[in-house]
């Protein structure tokens, strides 16, 4: 499960990296991918609080970083015409 949630946060970064130098509409694409895996990493993290591998604090933390992470994708996306 850490590995998996290791994977599903560095592909955030290295997505929208790697679309940065791409046109806008290549470039929106991977920044979907980029809020895709921003989405897998909360159901990680919900295995990871019912399994007590973190507290409820540390998920809630995490829940609401990722909330904001996604709104900030979501809302370049959009500013992209």
């Amino acid at each position: 499960m850490t590995s998996q949630l290791r994977r599903a946060a560095l592909s955030i970064a290295l997505n929208i990296a790697e679309g940065s130098g791409l046109t806008k509409v290549e470039f929106k694409n991977f920044l979907r991918r980029a809020r895709g895996s921003v989405h897998e990493c909360i159901p990680i993290l919900v295995i990871a609080l019912d399994n007590s591998y973190i507290s409820k604090e540390e998920h809630d933390g995490f829940y609401q970083t990722c909330q904001k992470l996604a709104k900030s994708i979501s809302a370049l996306i959009k500013s992209m015409k």
